[in-house]
């Protein structure tokens, strides 16, 4: 794996864009993402105000499968921990995330750099066209074995969602 340059978040037209999705959410058509976005609405650090974003889930784990109970939406910081919503969830951890027409309260956890490389090495297995190119938007560049995603997992923040049980 060679880190090639870690980009800033994005600024001015191009977040604008990115953020086009919550609009999505908003006309209640979020639904239309599929189950491979959501919608993270969390607290801001320093406002206290409501903040959105929409973010692309790396995993999604189930209890029991079948059962439909979440046990947690796994996002990355593909743009490092500089990010507003890492930030805000580092300072207040607790959220609502919608994926597709589900609704959950959830509290942030986050992962270490061992527990990133097994998540990044399963999206390499699950997903390996899309990791390819998530790695390169990120800034690393893999030749697409799971040694390499593995270390690229390693480098990336990765926070596990769970919902917030009753």
């Amino acid at each position: 794996m060679k880190i090639t340059s870690r980009p800033a978040p994005p600024t001015g037209w191009k977040r604008r864009f990115l953020r086009m999705p919550i609009t999505l959410y908003r006309w209640h058509l979020g639904w239309l993402l599929g189950h491979r976005f959501l919608l993270l609405e969390h607290v801001g650090r320093r406002s206290g105000q409501t903040r959105q974003v929409v973010l692309e889930l790396v995993n999604h784990d189930e209890v029991g499968r079948g059962t439909g109970a979440p046990d947690g939406y796994v996002v990355a910081a593909g743009f490092g921990t500089k990010s507003d919503w890492f930030r805000n969830l580092e300072a207040h951890s607790r959220g609502r995330v919608q994926v597709g027409r589900r609704r959950a309260t959830v509290e942030a956890e986050f992962l270490d750099s061992d527990a990133g490389g097994d998540l990044m090495a399963h999206y390499g297995r699950v997903h390996p066209k899309l990791a390819v190119r998530l790695c390169a938007t990120i800034g690393f560049e893999v030749d697409g074995s799971e040694a390499d995603y593995r270390e690229a997992g390693r480098k990336i923040r990765f926070v596990r969602l769970r919902p917030v049980r009753g």
